[in-house]
């Protein structure tokens, strides 16, 4: 079963706004265990704070669910399109 979205509380995370400007990469029917919210959140954190894969908090999902996460959204060019979106708000 999927797991919902469950908000951390870390300067790295979505707003709102910003989700819905960039939910539509993900389409619904996908048979992720994670919601891609957190997916993407837990990227951000990454990104903002330089710590290794390994060190992502337990709020997140597991580092290697993140990185493979992360991996085929950038290989797919997804990663680039969310980013994209994200500087327009």
């Amino acid at each position: 079963m999927k797991k919902e979205y469950e908000a951390t509380n870390y300067e790295s995370d979505l707003t709102d706004e910003q989700w819905e400007a960039i939910k539509e990469f993900f389409p619904s029917g996908n048979k992720s265990k994670y919601h891609k919210r957190s997916l993407v959140e837990a990227v951000l954190y990454v990104v903002k704070t330089g710590c290794q894969w390994r060190m992502l908090p337990h709020d997140y999902p597991p580092h290697d669910t993140v990185w493979s996460f992360y991996r085929r959204a950038r290989n797919n060019g997804v990663w680039d399109k969310i980013m994209g979106n994200l500087l327009c708000i």
